[in-house]
């Protein structure tokens, strides 16, 4: 089965379906760029993020892949146009909708003091606006982009072998991007391309996985 270059792949965890058939109508609501088509990977069971997005890799077909929590609803209708036209400069490997330019020492991406993006978003409980710096031009370079929505066109492995639950899982994927030479960027957005209907987040096993996480990445490049 070889990779369709055409084609944009969404990759979705799954274990609410009212949440995910919400997510589906919004994608099903997109414009699709000519000459491209789309899919739908959903993963059921996944042990960790990082092995559900394995799981994904492994049965999608196409060149872009969206990777997607299945509480989050595409808001920009154009998105797929914008991925394409982002994705033509070979040197990027992921578009994320917020993120930070450093990697801060605790891994944590939002205590970083230069942020970029926006998103709306419920993790106070309250759905509001989350808004940081906007890039001057089309994208703005960064080390680190929130796992709620990560955008590639190159597949790299999801470090499962130590990211085996739901945190940092995306900050490794940043990195590992970064370790072979690729870009990580968020997009210029006038509004937010996305919703988070996350709620108020569980932080169950955080610190654990931010402990393997600065000492994988943050001491290892220091």
């Amino acid at each position: 089965m070889g990779i369709n270059d055409s084609l944009i792949s969404f990759i979705i965890c799954v274990n609410n379906e009212s949440l995910y058939k919400e997510c589906i109508r919004y994608i099903d609501g997109l414009d699709i760029p000519e000459g491209y088509s789309t899919e739908v990977i959903k993963i059921l069971d996944a042990s960790s993020m990082a092995n559900g997005y394995n799981i994904g890799i492994s049965k999608a077909r196409g060149k872009y892949k969206i990777y997607m929590h299945q509480d989050v609803f595409i808001l920009n209708k154009n998105i797929l146009k914008d991925i394409v036209y982002i994705f033509s400069n070979k040197d990027i490997g992921i578009i994320g909708m917020a993120g930070s330019k450093n990697v801060t020492s605790n891994g944590i991406w939002w205590e970083d003091k230069d942020l970029y993006g926006c998103v709306y978003d419920n993790h106070t409980g309250a759905m509001s606006k989350l808004q940081f710096k906007n890039p001057t031009d089309y994208i703005e370079e960064v080390s680190l982009v929130d796992g709620l929505v990560m955008i590639t066109q190159y597949d790299i492995p999801w470090r499962e072998d130590i990211f085996n639950g739901w945190h940092f899982y995306d900050g490794s994927q940043c990195m590992e991007f970064i370790k072979k030479g690729l870009k990580v960027v968020v997009p210029k957005q006038i509004d937010p391309w996305v919703l988070h209907d996350c709620n108020i987040v569980s932080v169950k096993g955080y610190e654990y996985y931010r402990n393997i996480f600065v000492s994988e990445y943050i001491r290892n490049m220091s």
